[in-house]
């Protein structure tokens, strides 16, 4: 691997939006004003994940339009959608209203393949056996169709509307946005396919391990392959970041057997798909109970970083 240097011109935060089972608002709330209180600290940009029966964001966009409502500056971000469940036309319609309400601050983390708890959720997302439907990468290719903008029909096709006749097409149109979709990409083929297809990539502290059983070797090959295919869009790094050096003490015995309790898991691949992650170590200097992830070097112009707290 390369030894030179590589510049962060990018620094954001993602957070899953937790809340009490019994009082949602509260640890929404506490999002929102979390997200404004990383746009005071100047972070670039703040994203959110979207999970289903977990007890954090179930629908990204619906929380983001109110987002661009708390914030004025900084990029919002969707780190990531499982496109699965989604109808690629809603979504874009979704997305492109909440990239007009933030005057152009969006970005579209999506990810493909079958999604979590499908088995619970399948019957209730899709009408007949949910089994039988695609989860592949043509739905994100049809998600960045729609949001071009491409006219319905021909030259000729009309839609009566209250203010007259008009050619239609999804709405609102939200220009630029297709340009900021983003892959969660973990395997080579991912990031290749999100390279020729000209979407920024997303990485984090998971990834496949092909070829080696080292996660920042296979990290480095994957955007080396990625770059191959696309050298002028955004790659975005995500690292898993503990700052618990203002912890009280039992605050700090539970974050460290929560590390403890995942650390076997970082040395060697698992699974059958030989999945690997990011080995976390413990800062030892002046904040002993600070802990971090190490990032491993990586190519390519420009790398933007992200930690999810």
């Amino acid at each position: 691997m390369s030894d030179r240097i590589v510049s962060i011109s990018h620094i954001g935060f993602l957070t899953p939006g937790n809340y009490p089972d019994d009082d949602p608002l509260q640890g929404l709330e506490q999002t929102l004003q979390q997200l404004q209180y990383g746009e005071e600290l100047g972070f670039d940009s703040a994203w959110v994940r979207q999970r289903h029966l977990e007890p954090g964001i179930s629908s990204a966009s619906a929380f983001l339009a109110a987002a661009t409502q708390r914030t004025s500056r900084i990029e919002l971000g969707t780190a990531v959608i499982p496109i699965a469940y989604e109808s690629p036309y809603r979504l874009a319609e979704d997305l492109a209203t909440v990239d007009v309400l933030s005057r152009g601050r969006l970005n579209i983390g999506v990810s493909a393949g079958k999604p979590l708890h499908a088995e619970l959720i399948g019957p209730l997302a899709f009408d007949g056996d949910w089994r039988s439907y695609a989860f592949s990468h043509d739905r994100v290719l049809r998600l960045a169709d729609k949001l071009r903008g491409t006219y319905l029909g021909d030259e000729q096709t009309l839609i009566k509307t209250p203010s007259g006749p008009q050619r239609p097409r999804l709405q609102p149109y939200a220009k630029g946005l297709v340009d900021r979709i983003w892959y969660g990409g973990g395997s080579q083929r991912s990031a290749d396919w999100a390279g020729r297809n000209g979407f920024n990539l997303l990485t984090g502290n998971v990834i496949t391990g092909e070829g080696t059983d080292d996660f920042f070797v296979a990290q480095y090959r994957l955007i080396k392959t990625y770059r191959a295919a696309e050298p002028r869009r955004r790659v975005a790094l995500g690292r898993v970041i503990v700052p618990f050096d203002s912890a009280e003490g039992a605050t700090r015995c539970r974050y460290q057997a929560y590390a403890d309790g995942r650390h076997q898991r970082t040395l060697s691949p698992q699974g059958e798909r030989r999945t690997l992650f990011a080995r976390c170590r413990r800062h030892v200097g002046a904040n002993p109970g600070a802990a971090f992830c190490r990032s491993g070097p990586a190519p390519g112009q420009r790398i933007e970083a992200g930690a999810a707290l």
